[in-house]
Parts: structure tokens; C-alpha cells; sequence
């Protein structure tokens, strides 16, 4: 599974939007050719929630653990909520991690290595083992994005 089929893949679910900073576009350089996926049917970048998804190209400082300096390595990194992280990993997101994980293994469903303990999934460089779940949980990721996104516009405060 490519970054293109990931992105081809969301692309057409109603209501996304997708950030994908590159030089002169006023972004960091850090996150140049990187992709941040975003429920947001009117077409602006939301300041009150974060990515319910991200495709990320390179190391960041502190999230070295999964080496994406290494050629032609990426990973999805995916908001998949508490009990979706427990069905997954057998495990609450904010429970420790099994004593040997290796978040540079690829096509492997695992926790994120630094944002795990919110919920987060990743997989580097997803391919025949886990492309399926990728794809349900990214759709299951939008759909929590857009009810929540439902619950802002419909709460009585605004």
C-alpha cells in the first residue's frame, strides 16, 4: 500500500481534507511532504482538533523508534479511539507496551510510539498483512472525526 493509495483512499470520503505541507507554503519545513488528514467539510483547516490520521515521511524529534530515515519508509499513523486501540492491540492505550515491540517493523499494526497513550494505531509502510485494516480502521477513524465534528455543530453553546 502506497502513500498515494492511502491518500487516494480518503480522499474520497465526503469531507476531508487533506494538508500536505511543502516549501513556501508559510508551514514548517519539518513537515514538508508530509500528509495531515482532516475531517472538515467546509474546506478550512480546523484550529479545535487535530488529524484523525497522518502520513508521515521522516523522523520527528522524539519519534525516531519507527526509523523512517530509511529509503522509501513511511507510516500511517491513525486516531483510532480507545476501545478500537484495546480490540487491536489487546491492550488500553495508556497500559505499557509489550516488552519488545519494534516500531520500525513494517507491515505490522502496533501502537504509536509517542502518541499510543491517546488512542493512536501505526503502521510503517503497510502492505498485503495490513492494508485491510488500514483501510477499516481509517474509515473508522472519519467516522469518529465526523461525529464529533456533528456534536460541535449540533452542541447548544455555539
Amino acid at each position: 500500500m502506497t502513500r498515494d493509495e492511502i491518500i487516494d483512499f480518503v480522499r474520497d470520503l465526503d469531507g476531508v481534507l487533506l494538508l500536505r505541507p511543502e516549501p513556501g507554503d508559510g508551514s514548517p519545513d519539518i513537515a514538508w511532504g508530509d500528509t495531515f488528514i482532516y475531517y472538515a467539510p467546509d474546506g478550512a483547516v480546523p484550529t479545535t482538533t487535530q488529524p484523525f490520521a497522518t502520513i508521515v515521511t521522516k523522523n520527528y524529534p522524539g519519534d525516531e523508534s519507527s526509523r523512517l530515515d530509511r529509503p522509501d519508509t513511511f507510516r500511517v499513523n491513525i486516531a483510532a479511539g480507545k476501545d478500537e486501540f484495546l480490540a487491536r492491540v489487546g491492550r488500553a492505550p495508556r497500559d505499557p507496551a509489550a516488552e519488545g515491540e519494534d516500531a520500525s517493523a513494517t507491515d505490522t499494526l502496533m501502537a504509536h510510539p509517542v502518541y499510543g497513550t491517546l488512542g493512536w494505531l501505526a503502521v510503517v509502510n503497510p502492505a498485503e498483512r495490513t492494508e485491510g485494516v488500514v483501510r477499516e480502521l481509517l474509515r473508522r477513524s472519519y467516522d469518529l472525526a465526523r461525529n464529533r465534528y456533528a456534536r460541535r455543530i449540533d452542541s447548544p453553546s455555539r
